[in-house]
């Protein structure tokens, strides 16, 4: 991790400073100072050395709190939730950024979760040309740059979810697979209800983001922050069009199993039909009286004969019956 670079004070916090997780890239007058994996000492290190609110550094440590923008005179405080995706878990869960923005800084609290931040940080830092883009034009064009990345990073976890209904829809129509099917769609199903948690909140808060940091740069973004809002939407109905299909698959598979439990039930009601009647002559014969066909007490091979040629005309004619009933 680079450390924090900058006059040593006679505060302790400061000369601290070159030991907390702090990364800062400054240019044309505009510093973007990165912070992953914040605790109390990177808070403690910000409060000495900017305006900020205490609660808004306390909510940078908190893992309860919603999407939302504080406004203050100098600077803005914003909190955003995005998706990140478990792969070995199969599951998404939510990850949060802090961010600060003022008229010459802009800071980043996270867990290091999102990779296309950390990888948007690292370009800037390596290539000139990134940093001419990105910087030159104003913290709120660098915010928006952030933003967009990650809302475009929130796509291939949606086209990940879609890859997993495929192969859970195709599990559904083999029997080999419906065992596992159920299973899956229950773990989609939990993947979508967590990303549209994620989604709701956040489409109202980078609506209304671009008016408040205005007066942090100095191009026009109104067209850039529709563009983005519009990928937003993109996202959600994707996540409305996915719960519908998750919602007709689950309907489906119980469709499918009650009907090949009923084959089942079918089946075994005939044979348990078939064998009731199989017993009741064998009971039938096997009384200690003279029978019709039964021939001598003592048992006879004759008796045997009869016995199984009157069992297999009945099961025939039971077969024959419930065939002639579409039964199976």
């Amino acid at each position: 991790m680079a450390r924090q670079k900058g006059k040593k004070e006679n505060n302790p916090l400061v000369k601290e400073a070159e030991t907390l997780h702090l990364e800062q890239l400054e240019w044309d007058g505009l510093t973007w100072l990165n912070i992953e994996e914040p605790t109390e000492r990177e808070t403690a290190y910000l409060a000495e050395r900017y305006p900020f609110h205490p609660l808004d550094l306390d909510d940078c440590l908190s893992k309860i709190q919603r999407p939302k923008i504080d406004e203050y005179k100098d600077y803005l405080f914003l909190v955003l939730h995005f998706p990140v995706y478990n792969r070995e878990l199969r599951v998404t869960t939510t990850s949060q950024v802090s961010v600060f923005i003022g008229q010459n800084y802009i800071i980043t609290l996270h867990k290091g979760d999102f990779k296309t931040l950390v990888k948007l940080f690292r370009e800037c830092q390596i290539d000139e040309e990134a940093r001419q883009e990105n910087f030159n034009k104003g913290g709120g064009y660098l915010l928006y740059r952030m933003v967009d990345r990650l809302v475009d990073y929130c796509l291939p976890i949606l086209n990940k979810i879609g890859d997993n209904i495929e192969r859970a829809e195709d599990n559904i129509f083999e029997r080999r697979g419906m065992s596992r099917a159920i299973e899956d769609i229950s773990m989609l199903r939990r993947d979508i209800i967590a990303f549209r948690r994620i989604i709701w909140p956040m489409r109202a808060v980078l609506g209304n983001l671009e008016p408040k940091i205005r007066r942090f740069t100095t191009m026009e973004l109104s067209v850039y922050f529709g563009d983005m809002v519009d990928h937003v939407d993109k996202i959600w109905d994707g996540l409305d069009e996915y719960k519908e299909i998750i919602e007709g698959l689950n309907d489906t598979h119980d469709s499918l199993a009650s009907n090949r439990i009923n084959d089942v039930l079918r089946v075994l009601t005939i044979l348990a039909t078939i064998s009731a009647v199989l017993t009741v002559i064998s009971s039938f014969y096997g009384m200690n009286v003279a029978l019709p066909g039964g021939g001598d007490p003592a048992g006879s091979s004759y008796t045997w004969i009869w016995l199984l040629v009157s069992m297999l005309a009945a099961m025939g004619g039971l077969l024959f019956y419930f065939y002639h009933k579409r039964w199976f």
